[in-house]
């Protein structure tokens, strides 16, 4: 599904989970990513961010106004599907395929709580290995490295965008997982180093208003910027597909 400048898959969680299940078992190798508001927006003005999504094995909307917008324009996505929620159902497709993970991003001692959290939901899981995202770029060698020599299959990296997506894409080749995942801050908010917004706040697409009010000074201007920027294009999508709407029933 064509929504402004990106393709989605219309899928709901479990039908990722199944993906995920097939991509591990059949050795077809790739990345998923998720799509929020500021990532969509982000691909208007990177080529490379935009080429990379574009090559997903599958692309899940991040963001409640994406569905939203979805739906006004007549191709609705069933449900928003969060890179934070996907985690351990995606250890849990890891696990049942005897696949390993490794988990790559946030601060050393977060990483580590978040492995013991999926350790004890998931005690057959294998963790390859894991590591902090803190690394300058003389060690990226070293951490590519570590990663293709795990032996991991599936690989969560959590790095920020687009950083992420450029760390899989640029190494892709040396990896040697089969599946990858940018995940963002996700480890973060697993953990509770971030607090998560409240169910009602996320169901009705306030989660930027929660991050803004723990974060003013580092979101304030990105959050103006980006939605404007939002609102301003889903503005010339829904006109266009009005006015389309009604020379086609003109004619």
């Amino acid at each position: 599904m064509h929504l402004l400048n990106c393709n989605f898959d219309p899928v709901t969680y479990d039908d990722v989970f199944q993906r995920a299940r097939q991509s591990l078992s059949d050795g077809k190798r790739g990345h998923f990513t998720t799509v929020n508001v500021a990532i969509l927006m982000a691909m208007r003005t990177n080529p490379r961010l935009r080429r990379f999504i574009d090559q997903s094995l599958l692309t899940v909307a991040d963001g409640q106004p994406i569905v939203w917008l979805s739906r006004l324009l007549g191709s609705s996505l069933p449900q928003r599907v969060t890179g934070v929620d996907l985690i351990e159902g995606l250890c849990r497709a890891a696990a049942e395929t005897n696949s390993s993970v490794y988990f790559l991003g946030s601060k050393s001692e977060v990483v580590r709580q978040m492995v013991e959290q999926i350790r004890q939901q998931i005690p057959d899981l294998v963790v390859a290995g894991f590591h902090d995202g803190y690394f300058p770029d003389s060690d990226v060698a070293n951490r590519v490295g570590e990663i293709r020599e795990s032996g991991a299959a599936l690989l969560f990296v959590g790095l920020g965008a687009p950083k992420q997506e450029a760390f899989i894409e640029d190494h892709w080749e040396n990896l040697g997982v089969r599946l990858a995942i940018p995940i963002g801050g996700a480890f973060d908010m697993l953990t509770g180093e971030k607090k998560r917004a409240p169910i009602w706040m996320q169901t009705h697409g306030l989660e930027w208003l929660w991050r803004l009010k723990l974060e003013p000074k580092r979101l304030a201007g990105r959050y103006f910027s980006t939605g404007a920027s939002f609102v301003f294009h889903a503005a010339i999508a829904l006109w266009n597909c009005r006015f389309n709407s009604k020379l086609k029933t003109t004619i």
